[in-house]
């Protein structure tokens, strides 16, 4: 009699506080689907389209080239970016182990942010050092922002740098 009193109390409290808890993780899940994610990922799209217009990628030395136009303190791309998708916008060139932002519309004490490094600790450095894409939130120079990291490869597949597409989160 214990023991089906005990099942009983299983099925009426216990197992639809597991549903609850299934049905609330998965809204979590769907959650991480933010307002941006769709916007990140068309301005990725036209980010890598714009990019490849321009020619191959390629870099050399500390600089980052597509076709013969070189990236480092051009704002050309990420400030048409700006303006057409209201994103913030970056490529960074790879040097060794270190992904260096080298165009970019972030802005760090009034001016824009080049020169600064991917966090060599955060998810999206560790994404791209294997090749694939990063789409989360992530700190940005002490602002949390919801983003698209996604490599930049030259013609022999070698990872060169990276695209970042992001919107900052409420302050």
């Amino acid at each position: 009699m214990l023991r089906e009193s005990f099942r009983h109390c299983v099925r009426l409290v216990v197992l639809p506080v597991m549903v609850l808890g299934l049905v609330t993780g998965l809204a979590m899940t769907a959650k991480a689907e933010t307002e941006f994610s769709a916007k990140i990922k068309t301005a990725m799209v036209a980010m890598k389209d714009k990019a490849a217009k321009l020619g191959e990628a390629k870099a050399d030395g500390s600089a980052l080239f597509f076709g013969t136009t070189k990236m480092n303190g051009n704002y050309e791309l990420v400030d048409s970016l700006k303006a057409e998708f209201a994103c913030t916008a970056t490529f960074f060139v790879k040097k060794g182990d270190t992904c260096i932002r080298i165009s970019t519309n972030v802005i760090k004490n009034g001016n824009r942010a080049v020169g600064t490094i991917l966090d060599p600790k955060g998810a999206a450095i560790a994404a791209i050092q294997q090749g694939t894409a990063f789409y989360g939130v992530v700190d940005i120079l002490g602002s949390q922002y919801d983003t698209g990291y996604e490599p930049i490869k030259n013609g022999a597949g070698e990872v060169v740098g990276v695209y970042y597409i992001g919107y900052p989160l409420a302050k």
